[in-house]
């Protein structure tokens, strides 16, 4: 493996992917987050905002949590995933960055009731872990294309490195399109 290989996304998208737009989008951005993670926070308004103004764009999200420093991290995504399970994945994604600094069980229960989900079923898809297998799947595919720390982003398989502004990311973003 050389050097040049850690810039670049090894793991294809899936269909197990969390995916928003065609997956034959011109452009496709990969983003590698934690939902405690501040600028990961940031990031996702970032994306959003950008969402808005590209119109041929493929966005995935994959998990990359560091429970050393996020200790809420984990729950938060096996909250995603409980809710990816009745079809509101996305929905519970965007109130966990909103709500970064209120991840704790009632808070994730909360969340998972004002979305209308059906809660014994999401309490016993958390109790019994049956999201970890693929949240750490995430991990081990962004491990293999070099993400040691989250956010980390991929524009059409290449590593985005430049800085988490609207302006350079956007440029980045309309470079890949043509």
């Amino acid at each position: 493996m050389s050097l040049g290989d850690y810039n670049r996304l090894l793991v294809p998208i899936s269909e197990q992917d969390h995916i928003q737009g065609l997956v034959s989008a011109s452009v496709t951005l990969v983003q590698y987050s934690d939902y405690q993670c501040s600028t990961c926070g940031e990031v996702h308004q970032l994306i959003k905002a950008i969402q808005q103004q590209a119109n041929d764009l493929c966005f995935v999200f994959r998990h990359f949590l560091q429970p050393q420093i996020h200790p809420y991290a984990q729950r938060a995504a096996e909250a995603a995933q409980a809710a990816g399970t009745q079809g509101q994945f996305w929905q519970m994604h965007d109130i966990l960055f909103t709500h970064q600094q209120e991840l704790g069980n009632g808070d994730l229960v909360e969340y998972a009731n004002n979305l209308g989900l059906d809660i014994p079923q999401f309490l016993q898809d958390i109790s019994s872990q049956i999201h970890i297998a693929r949240i750490n799947q995430d991990i081990k595919s962004g491990l293999h294309s070099g993400v040691t720390a989250a956010p980390a982003l991929f524009i059409n398989g290449i590593r985005y490195t430049s800085r988490w502004n609207i302006e350079q990311l956007m440029a980045a973003i309309m470079t890949a399109s043509n």
